[in-house]
């Protein structure tokens, strides 16, 4: 091979056709991810402003509740990746990944490895609770939850301090999983970030028949909506105390 043809491969490698992404993440799942994201923070920002927020923490708890309510209903009916029966594995398969990656073998996975599952899985339950709970609480001071006249006072309270507390284990839970995903983009090189973002991941980490070719736009719409509906229905006409109830 001659000089003039070595310095021409440098061209034309940069020249190449960059690699396909493919997609792996629908849009209705990026959404609730991210909007989840923005109503814990919202949420909590509210609280810490004060009892003239609460109407607006009422609100991100709302909101909460449609987006994990949503989640939990697209793990069945949703696209590939996002349905539950697709990612999630029992204790063996959590085991056998965690042995594997502790000998360095290389795993491929291209949606939720078993360990992310399980924090899926761990964090709808969390976030989920937390947003209930509110729902009965009672600060004792300016606000209650629009169910707190449902339970006694005492349970009431308790709810109110388990609502407090479970904040701190969804932010240490949060924290780990953003570890996690660091430490897949450093050591992995996995954009799993970008990925969550444009739902997208490159061609050499997702074969063509593992990309999914429809985010079903249209039934989650649908479902949206009609959570949206049942929920305002039921907060509009739930009875605020236990005579109420009773009329009920």
């Amino acid at each position: 091979m001659t000089t003039l043809e070595n310095d021409r491969l440098p061209a034309a490698a940069a020249h190449r056709a960059p690699e396909p992404l493919r997609k792996v993440w629908d849009l209705p799942v990026r959404l609730v991810h991210w909007g989840l994201v923005v109503a814990l923070a919202g949420a909590y920002v509210t609280n810490k402003l004060g009892a003239g927020y609460f109407t607006l923490h009422l609100f991100f708890g709302y909101a909460t509740i449609i987006l994990v309510t949503f989640r939990i209903l697209w793990g069945f009916v949703g696209t590939r990746h996002a349905r539950f029966a697709h990612f999630v594995e029992g204790p063996r398969g959590v085991l056998r990944y965690v042995s594997a990656v502790g000998r360095g073998r290389h795993t491929r996975y291209v949606g939720h490895n078993p360990l992310g599952a399980l924090m899926v899985l761990t964090l709808l339950a969390l976030v989920g609770a937390q947003a209930v709970l509110g729902l009965f609480g009672d600060d004792e001071i300016f606000n209650s939850g629009p169910l707190a006249g449902l339970v006694t006072k005492q349970q009431s309270l308790f709810f109110t301090s388990l609502h407090r507390k479970l904040f701190y284990v969804i932010l240490a839970a949060a924290g780990l999983h953003v570890a996690a995903v660091l430490a897949h983009v450093a050591i992995k090189k996995e954009p799993l970030i970008h990925a969550m973002i444009h739902g997208s991941k490159p061609g050499g980490l997702v074969e063509p028949d593992e990309a999914i070719t429809s985010s079903r736009g249209r039934l989650a719409f649908i479902l949206t909506a009609a959570i949206i509906i049942v929920l305002a229905v039921a907060l509009q006409f739930t009875p605020t105390s236990t005579a109420d109830l009773a009329a009920f």
